[in-house]
């Protein structure tokens, strides 16, 4: 399988943390050409906010593999990691990260600061950016518009 075929894995686990009101990130862990990880974010549902999809996803594969370092491991996640996330990635030794969606705010691969590219970190990772960006982007445009809508609708009740 392909980037794009990993990326729609992720897209779809990014669909399901729509349905539970969350901002749709998905996120997978692929090793040996197999998912042995996957997460979308849930900070609101577990009142964690370290629950982004990303570590989830990496907590779910280090149960899987009964190990707290990945190495081999590629990372698909439908939006540009934050640094918390990032720092995690370089934690469990993740080799490769391809993500959808840039995040101009927080995003620290590409968007601010360059993470991965820091001379400090004893852990290099491979940054592929863009995949399926456009289906990442408009899932995100969608879910943030239907949010709006609500709160609008909200607004007149209450009135």
């Amino acid at each position: 399988m392909g980037d794009n075929d990993w990326m729609k894995a992720a897209l779809a686990l990014a669909e399901e943390a729509a349905q539970e009101s969350e901002i749709p990130v998905g996120a997978i862990v692929v090793q040996n050409d197999e998912i042995i990880g996957r997460g979308f974010n849930r900070p609101i549902t577990t009142c964690d906010p370290t629950a982004h999809a990303e570590i989830q996803a990496i907590r779910d594969a280090c149960a899987n593999v009964n190990n707290y370092r990945l190495p081999g491991a590629t990372l698909y996640v439908t939006l540009e990691p934050c640094s918390m996330c990032a720092g995690a990635i370089v934690h469990a030794r993740i080799e490769k990260v391809v993500y959808g969606a840039t995040e101009p705010k927080s995003g620290v691969t590409e968007s601010q600061g360059r993470f991965f590219e820091q001379a400090f970190l004893n852990h290099k990772v491979e940054v592929v950016g863009g995949v399926l960006a456009e289906e990442a982007s408009q899932q995100l445009t969608a879910f943030f518009k239907f949010r709006r809508e609500q709160k609008k609708k909200l607004k007149r009740l209450v009135k």
